[in-house]
């Protein structure tokens, strides 16, 4: 079982930078991919950016440039760095690891940002 935990999310202007973190627990498998994903009201739940085993990632294309995933196995722990960031980044943010078939959410973070 894979318990994901997501945090660093907050209230900022428009502009301002935020850095979300999952902190990953349980029996994570080497071959693993992670992802953040959000949600804003009355929207479906959209893929922000990924990353694999490799260190490749890649990005929805309205964070490319402004948001940076990365991961630290050695701590099990992933991050997402937001700069300039708009109001329609407001959504709640999760945490998703998908490895051997299976996939795990955290329960969410929000940010919001305020023009």
């Amino acid at each position: 079982q894979v318990q994901l935990v997501e945090s660093g999310g907050g209230l900022v202007q428009a502009g301002e930078s935020l850095r979300l973190s999952c902190a990953a627990s349980g029996s994570i498998a080497s071959l693993s991919v992670m992802g953040w994903y959000r949600q804003a009201p009355g929207k479906q739940r959209e893929l922000v950016a990924r990353i694999t085993w490799g260190d490749k990632t890649n990005y929805a294309d309205s964070v490319r440039g402004r948001f940076t995933i990365s991961r630290d196995r050695a701590k099990n722990m992933m991050y997402l760095q937001m700069n300039s960031l708009k109001s329609e980044d407001t959504a709640v943010y999760y945490c998703n690891l998908w490895a051997s078939g299976f996939d795990y959410w955290g329960q969410g973070t929000q940010v919001t940002v305020s023009s």
